[in-house]
């Protein structure tokens, strides 16, 4: 690209966040830990749905230590709501990670990042470009759609190849507001709907899906502690996958446990007692 297309869309960009900018209470902090929860909520959840529930996470678990001691069905709970529960437990199991192995201070760098639990190429990039305005190029969906529309690039274009145009038309030293501005731009201007440029992966149908009923198990787990297997197998008995191999998947992931010589379902640390007969 030359120089004058790439600065042309860079004013065309940051002349749209300049006036339609939109704000959110991540976006207004550098701690790098609230923009880990911010981001890892934000995979596949709307932001304006995870605005509320950020600002309840940060005040309950303000830092990486009160996240990684909490009890994982306090922090279930707390994510409940979000989607896909499995992204707080690997929050929490990151945040343990980076007490046990970083002194407690989310690392900075893209290498080390995405060797946590939950964070992911895009992820490991996009931390550090709005907590530490790091000169990082970051694509997720929305960022996609913008590139490959604006710049006229093949659909099909592979993400190694897509990062390395965003790695070049990133302005230096203003990385943080470049992202934002992009997402933005993506989510209310150049929309998917706007340009027929579909995503490079869909969501499943997910009432009925497996997930589904994983979701609604894990919610009935969170409310009681525990639940008797014999009561959770008749009480999903239409479930067509088996809900025996979801409680196995579950506590294979670590989010149940088995107790009473398999009786009984729990999520882990409840600290509710098998009942004795």
């Amino acid at each position: 690209m030359d120089s004058v297309s790439v600065e042309a869309f860079r004013d065309k960009i940051f002349e749209f966040y300049r006036l339609k900018g939109r704000d959110f209470p991540w976006r207004r902090t550098r701690d790098r830990y609230a923009v880990m929860v911010s981001e890892i909520m934000l995979q596949q959840t709307q932001a304006d749905r995870v605005a509320p529930r950020f600002e309840q996470w940060m005040e309950r678990f303000p830092d990486v230590r009160s996240l990684a001691s909490a009890p994982l069905r306090e922090v279930l709970q707390l994510w409940s709501g979000l989607g896909y529960n499995a992204r707080g437990q690997r929050l929490q199991r990151a945040a343990s990670e980076i007490v046990e192995h970083h002194g407690g201070v989310v690392p900075s760098d893209p290498e080390t990042l995405i060797t946590l639990p939950g964070i992911g190429p895009y992820t490991s990039r996009s931390i550090p470009a709005f907590a530490d305005n790091l000169d990082v190029a970051a694509v997720d969906t929305n960022i996609r759609r913008v590139l490959i529309h604006e710049l006229q690039l093949p659909e099909e274009i592979s993400p190694a190849a897509l990062r390395s145009v965003a790695e070049e038309v990133l302005p230096k030293g203003r990385s943080r507001d470049w992202h934002n501005a992009l997402m933005d731009y993506g989510s209310l201007e150049l929309t998917s709907r706007k340009t027929g440029i579909a995503p490079v992966t869909k969501q499943s149908r997910f009432s009925g899906s497996r997930r589904w009923y994983r979701g609604k198990l894990l919610r009935e787990l969170l409310a009681a502690g525990q639940l008797p297997m014999e009561a959770i197998e008749e009480r999903y008995a239409d479930c067509p996958y088996g809900i025996a191999t979801i409680v196995d998947a579950l506590v294979r992931e670590g989010m149940a446990e088995r107790y009473g010589d398999g009786a009984f379902v729990g999520i882990p640390g409840s600290g509710v007692d098998v009942p004795v007969s």
